[in-house]
């Protein structure tokens, strides 16, 4: 059985993501899915948020530990957590088979500029400060969906997320700074390898992925309207995508074995 474990992004946790987790253990027979958190965020709330990646990839390390959920893993990282992912391929690529990346970014491959637009940062920088948590909870729909008024149910979720585990500001900012300043350390990741965008996203420019599958010469697909929070916007899609992808490899893999003696 294979074990999917889901990372989210900048201030999010496990329970963003909502039903995608029954959705992609549904068209991958067989697989588990398990959510975690970053540090400073769900139940990992409390906890001061080291402000690099690396760090990060061992905390979440010790939580699959924890559970007694052993190595191999498939990573499917959502922005920051796709750079979690990034981060955990790199450092100890034989405890996982298969990687997904979607809409995330990250040096050397893309400028500042294009990592996260600038017309977005005022926004972000003001969810930060104390205010009401519905509005904020808006706030972040309309910056990361293309389909907010689809997704007016998520708002009273996401409002409760809010008000009972709260991102300080502090290791929502930590979060930010280790985003700012991962740079992936060398080549390509030696494991199956795949890069998911949303052609509109609103947060990210999608030029992100397509240079990042480019010089990793791996594989990349993109939804042409969703937005950041593919997950979300294009659930049974990506679902859909993942499989059809993880199905190719252990394809692959299976015909690449040398025959039983």
């Amino acid at each position: 059985m294979t074990t999917w474990v889901l990372l989210r992004g900048l201030t999010r946790e496990a329970a963003h993501w909502g039903e995608f987790p029954a959705l992609l253990a549904q068209a991958i027979p067989g697989s588990h899915t398990v959510a975690i958190d970053l540090p400073g965020a769900g139940s990992l709330w409390r906890e001061p948020c080291p402000p690099r990646v690396e760090a990060m990839v061992e905390s979440c390390r010790r939580q699959l530990h924890g559970k007694a959920l052993m190595p191999p893993y498939a990573l499917l990282g959502l922005s920051l957590g796709g750079m979690v992912a990034a981060a955990w391929a790199s450092a100890w690529p034989g405890e996982l088979s298969a990687c997904v990346l979607v809409n995330t970014s990250m040096r050397p491959f893309s400028p500042a500029r294009r990592r996260l637009r600038p017309s977005r940062l005022p926004t972000l920088l003001r969810l930060l400060a104390p205010g009401d948590a519905r509005a904020a909870e808006q706030t972040v729909l309309h910056l990361t969906s293309n389909f907010p008024q689809q997704h007016a149910a998520v708002i009273e979720s996401w409002t409760a997320i809010r008000q009972l585990r709260p991102v300080s500001a502090a290791n929502a900012l930590r979060q930010l700074l280790a985003a700012v300043r991962y740079r992936h350390p060398g080549p390509r990741p030696s494991l199956p390898l795949l890069v998911v965008s949303s052609s509109r996203d609103a947060l990210v420019d999608a030029s992100c992925s397509s240079e990042l599958a480019l010089r990793w010469s791996v594989a990349h697909i993109s939804h042409p309207l969703a937005g950041h929070d593919l997950p979300l916007d294009a659930g049974p899609w990506l679902a859909a995508r993942i499989a059809e992808w993880s199905a190719r490899i252990l394809a692959a893999d299976t015909q690449a074995r040398p025959p039983a003696p």
